[in-house]
């Protein structure tokens, strides 16, 4: 019977859960240092509230809430990332994320556009066709493109997403 152990399986399965619960813990961590960079009384700053509601919902620790609170009173270091991309065939694709050191993480993101054949936009070139929303944004119309797109555009998005300084990515395929 080798290779049947239960805590085999359970072992890799858990690492698999929590190695994703960390990376959620990680991004929420970092929305609420940045909002708090402001105000760090969630009672004065609504966006701190929403960002401590949304961990809640995550079943982040109490304590984690705290130590993303202090850290942004202490360091304040923080700064918000906004990319605006077209993938293949003109899809619409915008990356917002958190990060220490904004040129090092806007480059590995530029490097990892590029793997997944996604070009940078100016400014402002790609935000009007999405409309900005309580959870993020959603598309004001669907691009429509090959199946052979989309797969290039939903592989970058999950290898976008695995990424510690990005919180979120919004194409409107």
């Amino acid at each position: 019977m080798a290779g049947h152990s239960k805590w085999h399986q359970i072992k890799h399965k858990k690492g698999k859960e929590d190695a994703a619960r960390a990376r959620v813990f990680s991004k929420l961590a970092n929305a609420i240092s940045a909002a708090a960079k402001s105000e760090p009384n969630p009672d004065f700053n609504p966006t701190l509230r929403s960002a401590i509601e949304r961990a809640k919902k995550e079943s982040m620790p109490a304590e984690n809430i705290e130590r993303a609170i202090k850290r942004a009173t202490e360091a304040g270091n923080l700064e918000e990332i906004f990319i605006e991309s077209y993938g293949p065939e003109g899809a619409a694709i915008i990356i917002e994320g958190l990060t220490q050191n904004k040129p090092r993480s806007i480059n590995e993101i530029k490097i990892l556009m590029g793997e997944h054949d996604i070009k940078l936009a100016a400014p402002g070139s790609v935000k009007w066709s999405f409309a900005k929303t309580e959870d993020g944004f959603t598309p004001n119309f669907k691009t429509d493109i090959s199946q052979d797109a989309k797969d290039k555009i939903t592989k970058f998005i999950e290898a976008a997403e695995e990424r510690e300084d990005i919180n979120s990515v919004y194409a409107n395929i």
